[in-house]
């Protein structure tokens, strides 16, 4: 598989998920729940929740040729994620550490004040 990232690896860092979002080489999908992407977000990034991916592949809603990118709080739902679009011939790969790493190396969220929500 060709990959924008350097590795085979499924996991990228926050900083290669910032790069990707800045130029535009991936698609960044936030799998978490609506009250947490209501909470605080990444700028730039899509909202599917974890149980309504499938469909949105299917719906042409995830582009197929283009790497994607998916996150979650903490990394356990975006790995999954990208397992299952991988083994269904996507690009993909899960932010490690997810919006909480995020968060901790001190890079925004939207909206104004947003925070990273609890479960």
């Amino acid at each position: 598989m060709s990959s924008i990232f350097d590795s085979d690896d499924i996991e990228v860092s926050p900083e290669q998920t910032a790069k990707a979002l800045a130029d535009g080489t991936a698609q960044v999908i936030d799998v978490r729940e609506r009250y947490e992407w209501d909470e605080g977000r990444i700028e730039g990034t899509v909202h599917v929740e974890l149980e309504r991916l499938a469909s949105a592949a299917q719906g042409g809603q995830i582009d197929r040729d283009k790497p994607v990118i998916f996150h979650c709080r903490l990394g356990s739902r975006s790995a999954m994620a990208a397992q299952a679009f991988r083994a269904s011939g996507f690009d993909a790969y899960s932010m490690a550490g997810g919006i909480q790493l995020w968060d901790d190396q001190r890079r925004p969220l939207i909206p104004e004040g947003g925070a990273v929500a609890d479960h």
